[in-house]
């Protein structure tokens, strides 16, 4: 097994030999080539992007949706508010921050549910997600929906994957900024990083939807996994709080399908990525201790269990990616 110091010295030979950085740039390019469902691979190390190639789908430069990773900026997006003080703290409840959003046949409780009970994903309603998303996503009001559907654990209790949390915690940071999600993104992220961020999906009574189908172009994706990795800065510019990033970072919850750790909406791997994830294998992802940043898009229309290729993008993040680091 390798040591700390064999690494940096394999790391650092890299740099001075280049047949090396090559032959592990081969390595790589094999490992994608063997995922058809993989369109694009980014790898930033430093502020030098190593690796850019889309062998499939549409392009570097193409909008992709990222399905999923959408929760992972929302929580951004509630740091930022919590920073500019226009939300009190990650503790505050819904009956605090948005009052207006609980319907009257609101589930007993649901008003004591608390901004980080539902960006940790342990709002303790009933999922929307899986099987209920269908039905949560033709409702005629889906905050009223998700709200109301009945409590199955104790909020700030077990994960439970559900895309009607942040829709709600999306919400919440709408009418306690003033901003609807996508000014919010626009001018704390969009703005700041130089990236483009249309707009997207909008339920019924005109709120954007907090957790899906947002739309950012692979290199985009790239500069928020940097953001990450570099402790909320992008350059010489503190765009998240740097507390905020690191609390992001700590375990809150597991999830009971990938067993990944999670903290303020993104997943935390064992050897040390936080992860974005969307469905189909959408990824925005930072190593801190090894200075890169990643992200990957694929084909959205096809799964991408834990158990399949998921884990295989796992594997190359945790092989042929790291080598390059």
């Amino acid at each position: 097994m390798m040591d700390r110091r064999t690494f940096l010295g394999a790391s650092g030979a890299a740099l001075y030999f280049p047949h090396i950085l090559r032959a592990q740039t081969s390595d790589l390019r094999s490992a994608v080539e063997a995922l058809p469902q993989l369109h694009s691979l980014q790898i930033s190390r430093g502020d030098k992007t190593v690796f850019a190639e889309a062998p499939r789908g549409p392009g570097l430069d193409s909008l992709a949706n990222i399905k999923s990773c959408s929760k992972s900026i929302v929580a951004l997006l509630l740091g930022a508010a919590i920073e500019r003080g226009e939300v009190p703290a990650v503790t505050a409840a819904l009956s605090e921050v948005a009052p207006s959003i609980l319907p009257p046949d609101a589930t007993e409780g649901a008003g004591d549910i608390t901004l980080e009970d539902l960006v940790t994903l342990r709002a303790g309603l009933e999922r929307t997600s899986g099987p209920n998303y269908g039905a949560w996503v033709n409702s005629r009001n889906w905050l009223a929906d998700a709200l109301s559907r009945p409590m199955v654990a104790e909020p700030g209790g077990r994960m439970l994957y559900s895309t009607g949390s942040t829709h709600i915690l999306g919400a919440a940071l709408t009418e306690a900024t003033g901003k609807s999600l996508l000014a919010q993104a626009r001018d704390r992220l969009g703005e700041p990083l130089d990236i483009e961020i249309p707009p997207w999906t909008r339920d019924p009574q005109g709120y954007y939807m907090g957790g899906n189908n947002m739309a950012l172009r692979p290199t985009a994706m790239l500069r928020i996994a940097m953001l990450m990795r570099d402790g909320g800065k992008y350059g010489a510019r503190q765009i998240i709080p740097e507390d905020w990033i690191a609390a992001s970072t700590q375990q809150h919850a597991r999830s009971p399908w990938s067993g990944l750790a999670y903290g303020y909406g993104w997943f935390l791997s064992p050897s040390g990525y936080t992860l974005a994830r969307g469905y189909g294998g959408q990824i925005i992802a930072a190593h801190a201790a090894r200075n890169i940043a990643v992200a990957i898009t694929s084909d959205p229309n096809q799964p991408a269990r834990s158990g399949g290729y998921f884990g295989d993008l796992m594997r190359l993040l945790d092989g042929p990616v790291l080598a390059l680091a």
